[in-house]
């Protein structure tokens, strides 16, 4: 895995913070799982660590990946000020996606899934989502939101959609559980993505409900590649790197049964 200059095919605003771009990255769009991220270096080589955002969607045919991002500091600031035909530093794709979740939703029997999303959680599971509705399984899609809707419509092509916001101007007043709840969701596995007060919440539900389900976490990283040990998760078993009950988000991860991850 090294560092290569990739050029942007095109670039829009979702809103006045969220950015949609596609990227012209052959080898990329053709090995990424969904649920994997990529690094991206900024110009400014007085930013020495690569910023990393997750995989919103490839189009293997035509060579191209989407990135989807709200701009949250000086790196994704620089991103989105880029232009068509622009470049970028890129390093990816990058660690473990819902490969193994989706090997075990196939040898369930007939599953119905639900894949959930918050916030700047939502785009990786755009790619999950078609994926699961590629392979013929029964998806429902649940996104919660603070106010400004994206991607939901994309989302309608691959499942059914139900929508959350705080202020309850869409869907369900409150958060992804309450529109489980109102909408009496049923699951035989969740596959989730958003901040850590609804991980949290969704392995409370799925230990609570026996619901098999695996999230993938956001956090700050350094290398990307799991050398440095700066983006850990406490976890219940020990890990064979550090051999302390921990993993590393960047390489073990992002993606993780929700049973191995310790919140407390």
């Amino acid at each position: 895995m090294k560092k290569e200059t990739y050029s942007i095919h095109s670039i829009n605003k979702l809103s006045a913070d969220i950015i949609d771009m596609w990227v012209k990255a052959d080898d990329i769009a053709k090995n990424a799982v969904p649920g994997q991220f990529v690094s991206i270096y900024c110009d400014d080589k007085s930013t020495l660590l690569p910023r990393p955002i997750s995989i919103c969607d490839t189009d293997s045919e035509n060579g191209l990946l989407r990135l989807v991002f709200r701009i949250a500091g000086k790196g994704t600031k620089e991103f989105s000020e880029k232009k068509a035909g622009d470049t970028l530093d890129i390093i990816g794709p990058l660690g473990n996606g819902y490969t193994a979740s989706f090997e075990s939703i196939k040898a369930m029997d007939n599953p119905s899934v639900t894949v959930m999303g918050g916030g700047i959680g939502i785009p990786p599971m755009l790619k999950t989502a078609k994926a699961l509705n590629s392979a013929g399984i029964n998806v429902n899609i649940v996104l919660g939101y603070r106010d400004f809707l994206f991607l939901n419509d994309e989302f309608s092509k691959y499942g059914n959609v139900y929508l959350s916001t705080e202020d309850g101007s869409f869907g369900t007043k409150g958060n992804v559980i309450d529109c489980i709840r109102e909408n009496n969701i049923k699951s035989d596995a969740i596959l989730a993505c958003g901040p850590l007060p609804m991980l949290r919440g969704i392995k409370s539900y799925a230990a609570d409900n026996n619901i098999k389900t695996w999230i993938s976490l956001e956090e700050k990283m350094a290398c990307g590649i799991g050398a440095c040990l700066a983006c850990v998760c406490k976890s219940t078993d020990i890990d064979s790197h550090s051999m302390v009950k921990n993993k590393r988000i960047c390489k073990d991860g992002p993606v993780f049964d929700a049973m191995e991850v310790d919140f407390s």
